[in-house]
């Protein structure tokens, strides 16, 4: 019988934080490897270790490729030198290969079809640094790999979503970033992330502001008016709920957030502090706007706790079950719009104002 469980690839990141501990303590129970297929792209070597040093009681399989993926088991692709040590909390350049040797399998596996979404452990963005990784994170990396679509960032928890225009930039740089074309670039790709990868059918999304009390009508700032506002109004004529913008600070405290199906910060403290304050220890990092699903825990590499046993697996989990579940509404999303009707035409020359559906298509 076909095994149509949806494959999901985990990439180890860096092997001196946390990232096998919430593999492994989420894959010790049989229930998650009854949800999907998962494919850890590492080293067995260096999962056995964290297994022993943390007293786990999971176990794996080991495979050279996806394509020999074993259902109901945890399987772990080797892609790290055997010789690679684990040092807990040690930022390492071997570390940082590790981890980067293990995106690219990843990556290559997914272009040739044999996993279905990625999960991507936690890296230090430091280490990682290397002739073919030049990147800020794992969201631009993929950007570039994928080579189609614009990313967007959005940090999640159940119904609160938070997205940002900005992401890794430093804070002298933000205010120029900040355009009308770029607000309304990721309004767009917001908007249909929520109607396909979430399901919302007419999504509501609240637009902060940049400068404090949102500008106070230019006497902190013209941002607002002059670029925030012109974004807005632009997108609503094209049909896009948005709503805003919103001084960040009461918007936040007050609880407007739980009103709105996504929320778009212009800069990433913005968005994510709040978000992390409110969710962090169940959050999870989607990249939308890409054809890969991709997610990852909201949290780092841990080192002040690797290899002490105590991390949460909660967040890692959640990126599990996000990238289920985004994959397989994207499936039906793409199943209920591959043969759309076409549209009604009605034929005005005449009185009888019926519905023709044989009318030409140069005329519909």
């Amino acid at each position: 019988m076909e095994d149509n469980r949806i494959r999901i690839g985990i990439t180890q990141g860096d092997i001196n934080g946390v990232g096998y501990e919430v593999i492994l303590k989420t894959f010790a129970e049989p229930m998650m490897c009854e949800l999907c297929t998962p494919i850890i792209y590492g080293s067995p070597k260096v999962a056995a270790y964290h297994r022993k040093a943390l007293d786990l009681p999971t176990n794996f399989s080991i495979i050279s490729s996806a394509a020999e993926a074993q259902p109901n088991r945890l399987n772990i692709v080797n892609c790290t030198n055997d010789e690679v040590k684990v040092e807990f909390s040690k930022a390492d350049p071997d570390a940082g290969k590790a981890a980067f040797d293990a995106l690219e399998r990843a990556m290559e596996e997914y272009q040739k079809g044999l996993i279905d979404a990625v999960v991507t452990a936690p890296i230090n963005k430091h280490t990682i640094q290397q002739e073919g990784f030049s990147f800020p994170g794992h969201t631009e990396y993929i950007e570039q790999k994928m080579g189609e679509g614009k990313a967007l960032m959005i940090l999640m928890k159940d119904d609160f979503r938070m997205a940002l225009v900005t992401t890794h930039l430093p804070v002298s740089q933000i205010a120029q970033a900040i355009t009308k074309e770029a607000i309304m670039e990721k309004l767009d790709i917001f908007n249909q992330s929520l109607k396909m990868d979430f399901d919302i059918s007419a999504p509501r999304i609240a637009v902060l502001s940049l400068n404090p009390h949102a500008g106070d009508d230019g006497l902190l700032g013209t941002e607002e008016r002059e670029i925030i506002l012109p974004a807005l109004k632009e997108m609503k004529e094209k049909g896009i709920l948005c709503y805003g913008p919103y001084a960040a600070d009461g918007f936040m405290g007050s609880g407007n957030f739980s009103h709105f199906d996504g929320i778009l910060a212009m800069y990433h403290d913005q968005g994510l502090a709040p978000f992390k304050a409110l969710a962090m220890d169940e959050g999870v990092n989607y990249t939308a706007g890409l054809p890969i699903v991709r997610t990852s825990p909201a949290h780092g590499t841990a080192y002040d706790i690797a290899g002490k046993g105590v991390a949460s697996e909660d967040s890692f989990r959640q990126a599990v079950y996000v990238a289920i579940d985004v994959f397989r509404n994207r499936c039906r999303y793409r199943a209920r719009h591959a043969n759309p009707l076409r549209k009604q035409y009605y034929e005005k020359r005449d009185d009888s104002d019926k519905l023709k559906l044989d009318a030409p298509d140069e005329m519909l």
